[in-house]
């Protein structure tokens, strides 16, 4: 059987035309064609009717109807779409696209210059490469704009970020306290460093403190400054020789003065105070929370002696207020902490009994050598040990509450936790320029990369969606742009969402694309999706 068409002349002279269903049968040794079905007009049926007819009938068929139109069928290419549907979103609602198109409008480049920002950050996210390599790469991504990009416009947006770097960010926090409600009273500090590959640049290149364990390579430092939610606000760059402490002190008037803050509690933990800090702060009427080292600040172990009884905060956290020499401290409680550390000095005990591990300086403060010379536990360090359990000391200028102060700190671990989980952003390897531009230009978008990786854990801790961050990108590289043809017909198709990848979508409160789109001609020699999926290619359809 096959289908064919017959044509009728009406007596006004107009045709029509008619499909039907016929086969071919043998009668006295000829063969004629058969009418099987008569299915109607063919202008009628071109409306909908006969798509979903053979729609119908190709679940009947072994081979499927498409197998007899593969002549026809022309697949082009299957590009990564993922993470851009999902932080090109961001990007917009954040306004960057608008911020550094008004800060680039001098460039006669400005839009490719914006885009090709936006190429580096998304890049970072997804597979930090050099920009030789990042201009390669994006060939696998789908997004039509990126073809217009060249590897000198990803040079010369360097150049513009590290110029417009400061209002750039004083945009961003305007956008992001915005779109999140954020309470900015209070601010976190952390830094990194990173090695070149090379000579670096002069300015910043310097050899110093390694926190990557390479003290032979020269290297720069970054830190950065974040809310209380964990979302990052700005970011400062250092030569590789300056210590933390001197980071710490520089920030928190720069912050002050660029964002017009009226009120800032500085919040930093026990690695990057010393007392010369403390006593700037307090000379400059800076408010300030930070940690307390336990063991080797004299003032701790006095006030861990003074009495007082706590106070249940939330959860295991209990509190109490120290005033000693005309400082405040507040000394935080965790009993399940203190049962375990209870626990693990027991168990360490047991083993000093069993054998002395002298070699081990863990345990060495613990054992003590008599004058026949024989080696023993000393229980009164042991003793003393057990007022540290679950316990850690804060010291703090400003008048906020205890149970504030407490839940504040608090706060900081969860920052540093985010901060280290999303290091991945921040990975600023690999480091190939030499010229002090580049490097801030080149630290400006993996700050980017940061904010916008933030944003998404912020809305889907909104969602209350808990899952490892890690692997929801990698299922959102899953999902596929595949574009297609069949004879003179356009047509995008995405692959199907994996593993957690429709959580990112949800977070976000946007469908995505259609399985299925045609592209048609916009008139200008350039193909875009028809209405039904979006207005551009990397918006993901709202219906």
């Amino acid at each position: 059987m096959y289908a064919r068409t017959k044509t009728f002349t009406n007596k006004d002279g107009s045709k029509r035309t008619y499909v039907q269903i016929v086969e071919a049968i043998r009668e006295h040794g000829k063969v004629r064609q058969k009418v099987v079905a008569n299915l109607g007009r063919i202008d009628e049926l071109q409306k909908g009717s006969l798509d979903r007819l053979i729609a119908s009938l190709a679940k009947f068929s072994k081979t499927k109807w498409i197998q007899a139109e593969a002549d026809k069928l022309m697949v082009h290419s299957a590009k990564e779409w993922g993470l851009d549907l999902i932080f090109r979103h961001l990007w917009e609602q954040l306004g960057l696209d608008f911020i550094l198109k008004r800060h680039f409008s001098q460039a006669y480049t400005c839009s490719q210059l914006a885009e090709a920002v936006y190429a580096m950050v998304l890049n970072r996210i997804s597979d930090p490469l050099s920009k030789r390599g990042v201009n390669e790469w994006l060939k696998e991504v789908y997004r039509p704009s990126f073809d217009q990009l060249e590897l000198h416009h990803l040079y010369r947006a360097l150049d513009f970020l590290a110029e417009y770097k400061e209002r750039i960010e004083l945009d961003l926090f305007d956008s992001t306290r915005n779109l999140f409600d954020l309470e900015v009273d209070m601010i976190f500090w952390d830094t990194t460093s990173t090695y070149f590959e090379g000579r670096g640049p002069e300015e910043l290149g310097r050899y110093g403190h390694s926190k990557d364990h390479r003290p032979d390579r020269i290297q720069v430092m970054v830190g950065v400054v974040m809310t209380r939610a964990g979302i990052p606000i700005a970011h400062e760059v250092f030569p590789g020789n300056t210590a933390d402490v001197n980071t710490f002190s520089q920030i928190i008037a720069d912050v002050r003065e660029r964002f017009q803050l009226t009120r800032v509690v500085f919040v930093g933990d026990r690695g990057m105070v010393s007392q010369d800090i403390l006593e700037h702060l307090d000379k400059n009427h800076i408010e300030y929370i930070v940690g307390m080292r336990m063991r080797k600040v004299k003032d701790v172990g006095e006030v861990l002696k003074t009495g007082g009884r706590y106070r249940t905060v939330k959860g295991n956290l209990k509190v109490k207020e120290v005033w000693y020499d005309a400082d405040r401290y507040i000394v935080c409680h965790n009993p399940v902490q203190a049962e375990h550390d209870k626990k693990a000095r027991e168990e360490m005990c047991r083993k000093l009994e069993e054998q002395l591990m002298v070699g081990n300086r863990g345990y060495r403060r613990y054992l003590l050598l008599n004058k026949d010379a024989v080696v023993g536990i000393d229980q009164e360090a042991l003793k003393e040990e057990a007022r540290y359990d679950g316990k850690y000391v804060l010291r703090t200028n400003s008048q906020l509450s205890t149970e504030e102060v407490a839940l504040a700190y608090k706060d900081l671990w969860r920052v540093e936790r985010a901060f280290r989980e999303m290091k991945s952003s921040l990975d600023l390897r690999p480091v190939y320029h030499w010229k002090d531009s580049r490097v801030r230009g080149h630290i400006m978008v993996c700050f980017l990369a940061l904010v916008l990786e933030s944003a998404l854990q912020r809305k889907l801790a909104e969602k209350e969606v808990e899952l490892e961050y890690v692997y929801l990108l990698r299922d959102l590289q899953q999902l596929k742009a595949v574009e297609l043809s069949i004879g003179e017909d356009k047509y995008l198709c995405r692959t199907e969402l994996v593993g957690n990848a429709y959580e990112a979508f949800r977070a976000l409160g946007i469908r995505p694309p259609l399985k299925v789109a045609e592209i048609k001609n916009d008139g200008n020699g350039t193909c875009k999706q028809s209405a039904r999926t979006s207005d551009d290619y990397h918006t993901p359809s709202l219906l």
